[in-house]
């Protein structure tokens, strides 16, 4: 129950739906149950005209509105008095339809009512969720399968909408529905009501044996589906290398063995769902019968005073109904441990903290003045030291290379400075503040990032180059394209600077993407940049372009570039040589080719390839 009232939570203001569908379902009960206790009159006016009796004079004493039974029966009499047993027809059916069309507007508005709430209650859901999630710290999603997470935020959290929201509307509805249909039975006959409800508990035992399992086969389902979600998402991503390497059917086969076991999964739970409708249907029927054969008894053995032939034909009508608020609660129960296991996941992901967040008394900063600065900086990925005591100072305006062997801590250093990641020990300073002490949106505001993978979306040219600048005019996005040398390719696409891309870029060649990102860069005009092996994965013609895309990106601004060419990065003012999260040599080129060093070795490796 706790799950429970937690998803409700995300319904709020509640009050702004409840209040209004608590009063239009009072309404709908009372006018619906209404409906079936004038069947009572309505017979009676039948038989009264059959039977051909004599009217009685109406009471001088009207009874009150609110007594509604007697007050009608009142006006019975007084029609059946005065205009006949065709004019209290007449009456009975004005009523009925009257009762109708009112129990139906008011079963509308409950369930307009009920509907705004749902679609409420998962705006609010889903938003939650993908706020969360794009909070979270870079490191979960290297933990986390992609389609696991896209599976919570798109099928769990329906799931969730329709169960739980649904439950709710079952659980004040129904309830009342079924107090209001047994509270005219006790009218009608409350000795025939007392032997029905005898039998009532053998049905709710039986249902509720039915759906013991659910929530555990729910969950199972969910997960299981959550894997198929990742194993479609790696296949689509790539499809390109499971080709390549005659992947093809081991990918299938995959898939496939996931998805026999969400199947199988998903058939059992559909066999308890569907089991408890006709089940208790079949139990109602079953009452029904029990009850006819009890009041046939009763009617046959001429048990005067007990009941009438009107009351019971109204009394077994009624009776019918009162099975259809209890399969409807029923049904919600093997419903609502779907929603409740759904819930679970979702919430579980809302409650997922990220470990990188602002520090109570962090500040804003608006500009970079100075230098970053690292005071023997070290990192370890859990038992692995990646960087050890790094203590180095990038000064404003000035290049510096990163360079050294693969794992040697080149790109966790740059990921230490916008945050992505955090040291275990050691200070990063910004302009002599610690980055800690920094508000993390204005700290990465100051930066422009290109990195070796060209991230792009399936949108236009125009709005990936503004990608998160609202404000960008056409001429701040052509002016960017030119610096970063992709103008005179943009205008040679369909429509130019509104031409799509494809996902993640791929109508464009790896140059034509990597320069978007550079115009991206450019754009922000950041005083501080950060380029990860930006021309690593290009042919020669496109790193030239790239690269010169990239002197123009670094003008007159501070410059972080880790460098998988060496050529690339002669002309830098310091050179830091990294091995092992080790600083082993520092300085401008010239000065480490004269120390004969690992970067000397580095240089001889490339030259001779």
């Amino acid at each position: 129950m706790k799950t429970y009232f937690r998803l409700l939570s995300f319904a709020k203001p509640i009050e702004k739906f409840a209040i209004p569908y608590i009063i239009t379902t009072i309404f709908t009960v009372i006018f619906s149950t209404l409906n079936l206790v004038l069947l009572v009159p309505l017979l009676n006016t039948i038989f009264f005209s059959k039977q051909g009796s004599s009217a009685v004079a109406p009471s001088a004493i009207r009874p009150s509105i609110f007594h509604s039974l007697e007050f009608f029966k009142y006006y019975m009499n007084y029609f059946i008095y005065n205009y006949g047993p065709w004019g209290a027809l007449e009456f009975v059916c004005a009523t009925i339809v009257t009762s109708v069309f009112l129990g139906s507007l008011f079963r509308y508005l409950s369930q307009r009512i009920m509907e705004n709430l749902r679609v409420h209650t998962l705006l609010n859901f889903r938003r939650a969720v993908f706020n969360n999630v794009m909070d979270l710290h870079l490191g979960y999603f290297s933990n986390e399968r992609k389609g696991d997470i896209i599976s919570k935020i798109a099928s769990d959290v329906q799931v969730v909408q329709y169960s739980v929201t649904g439950t709710l509307q079952v659980v004040f509805k129904e309830p009342l529905q079924l107090i209001a249909y047994m509270a005219a039975l006790f009218y009608i006959s409350s000795r025939l009501t007392f032997y029905s409800l005898a039998i009532i508990p053998v049905s709710a035992f039986i249902i509720s044996r039915i759906v013991k399992r659910l929530k555990q086969q729910a969950i199972a389902s969910q997960q299981t589906y959550g894997t198929m979600i990742s194993y479609l998402d790696e296949a689509l991503s790539g499809i390109k290398i499971i080709k390549a390497f005659n992947a093809t059917e081991f990918i299938k086969n995959r898939f496939d063995k996931e998805n026999v076991k969400y199947s199988s999964i998903t058939r059992s739970m559909a066999k308890r769902q569907q089991l408890a409708s006709p089940v208790s249907e079949f139990l109602g029927v079953l009452m029904v019968i029990c009850i006819l054969l009890y009041g046939g008894n009763l009617i046959l053995n001429e048990h005067s005073g007990v009941l009438g032939a009107a009351s019971f034909i109204s009394y077994i009508a009624i009776f019918s109904q009162v099975m259809r608020p209890a399969k409807a609660i029923s049904d919600s129960f093997s419903t609502i441990h779907s929603g409740i296991a759904a819930g679970e996941r979702v919430l579980a992901l809302i409650d997922e903290k990220p470990l990188i967040v602002d520090a109570p008394d962090a500040v804003a900063i608006t500009g970079f003045n100075d230098s970053i600065e690292f005071k023997n900086v070290s990192f370890s990925y859990e038992e692995k030291e990646v960087l050890s005591g790094i203590n180095l100072t990038v000064p404003k305006g000035k290049t510096v290379a990163l360079v050294g062997p693969s794992g040697g801590g080149k790109s966790t250093l740059m990921d230490l400075i916008p945050r992505f990641i955090e040291p275990q020990s050691g200070e990063i300073l910004v302009d002599g503040k610690n980055i800690q002490k920094i508000k993390m949106d204005s700290l990465r505001a100051l930066m422009g990032i290109v990195n070796q993978e060209s991230i792009l979306f399936n949108d236009s040219i125009f709005n990936n180059i503004a990608f998160g600048k609202t404000d960008a005019t056409m001429q701040d996005v052509e002016v960017a394209a030119r610096i970063a040398n992709a103008h005179n390719f943009i205008l040679e696409t369909d429509k130019g600077y509104q031409t799509n891309i494809g996902d993640r870029g791929t109508k464009l060649s790896g140059g034509q993407r990597q320069r978007i990102c550079i115009a991206r860069a450019v754009l922000n005009n950041p005083p501080i940049m950060l380029l990860d092996e930006a021309t690593s994965a290009l042919d020669t013609e496109s790193e030239k372009l790239v690269q010169d895309a990239l002197n123009n990106l670094m003008k007159n601004r501070t410059s972080l570039i880790i460098a998988h060419r060496l050529s690339t990065i002669q002309n830098a003012d310091l050179i830091i040589v990294l091995e092992n999260g080790m600083i082993v040599e520092q300085g401008e080129h010239h000065e480490l080719i004269n120390k004969n060093g690992l970067y000397r070795r580095l240089i001889d490796m490339q030259t001779f390839q």
